[in-house]
């Protein structure tokens, strides 16, 4: 019998899928992985609602997804919509756009909002699966648009997590206008990243942990400039590691770049050209608060992160 998943993760700047078979140790075997930038989560700081522009990427992503799902006959299907879709005045018409697209697929589908704590477990679920147990404890950090999660646990799950208000669009947007950055605006960004992960840092133990993992397209992409890859490959970037000079190092060149120059640089995608530096600056703030927390020196990326998660959680 075939037992095959799909899983979508919409998020603030990227909704991304991932089809796979579930062996029979429980583990999964990728059939496709594919990930679309759309920008869902554009403005929604500003102006509490989704851009009806925003939802037409989404939509036309979505039933491209639909499509490839219903061609590789996949049993069960999971989606799940993280921050943009807590904060927005009309999501009923992102939910009822996903509604009708995932119906084709498993009647009765729908993409489901899923709490900060939930969103962080199916993260370290999906990060941790191929890491050393000497590593552990773990701490996992997935760095979205809007949200970044912190999940401190080792491999009989998680013991905290806290999910912090901020991201590469929300700083972005709110910090970082210039092209490139001000230091005045860099200074400004630092202090409110600083700010906003100060919760973080007081819910989740990190002074405890043995191992920093990175997630999602900010850290893969920064791990891909530090790599000084020619283009994007999935394979060099996943579970590389980065000293902290490097992570300070890429931080400090890609904030220092205008858009024509990051845009330049082959390994990042055209979706994230705009918010790669807000992202790398969150991560140098992380990098010497767990430095200096918990003697952290390195920073282990790993591609396998909330998706994996996600089609775990059914299979």
């Amino acid at each position: 019998m075939s037992n095959r998943v799909a899983a979508v993760d919409c998020g603030t700047n990227s909704i991304r899928l991932l089809i796979a078979d579930v062996q029979p140790d429980g583990t999964l075997a990728d059939v496709h992985r594919e990930m679309r930038i759309v920008r869902l989560g554009q403005g929604v700081d500003a102006t509490g609602a989704f851009a009806p522009e925003a939802i037409e990427r989404t939509r036309v992503a979505l039933a491209d997804y639909a499509a490839a799902m219903r061609e590789a006959k996949v049993d069960k299907v999971r989606m799940v919509a993280t921050s943009a879709t807590r904060d927005a005045s009309n999501r009923e018409d992102f939910f009822g756009m996903a509604r009708e697209l995932l119906g084709t697929v498993v009647p009765g589908a729908e993409a489901e909002v899923i709490t900060g704590d939930e969103e962080a477990r199916l993260s370290f679920s999906g990060a941790i699966g191929e890491l050393a147990a000497d590593e552990a404890p773990y701490v996992v950090v997935d760095l979205g648009g809007g949200s970044t999660e912190l999940v401190f646990g080792d491999a009989d799950g998680v013991r905290a997590a806290f999910s912090a208000d901020i991201g590469c669009v929300r700083i972005t947007e709110r910090s970082m206008p210039g092209n490139p950055p001000t230091p005045d605006q860099l200074a400004a960004a630092r202090e409110f990243a600083a700010e906003r992960l100060a919760a973080a840092f007081a819910a989740v133990p990190v002074e405890q942990a043995r191992t920093w993992v990175g997630v999602a397209g900010t850290m893969t992409t920064i791990a891909a400039v530090a790599l000084e890859l020619p283009e994007y490959d999935a394979s060099k970037v996943h579970l590389s590691r980065l000293s902290l000079e490097q992570v300070h190092a890429v931080s400090d060149r890609l904030t220092a770049l205008d858009h024509d120059q990051r845009a330049a640089l082959g390994p990042v995608h055209p979706g994230r050209v705009d918010v790669i530096g807000g992202g790398a600056l969150i991560v140098r703030v992380l990098a010497d608060e767990l430095s200096r927390r918990a003697g952290i020196s390195e920073l282990v990326v790993s591609e396998h992160d909330i998706l994996d998660g996600i089609a775990l959680s059914i299979a």
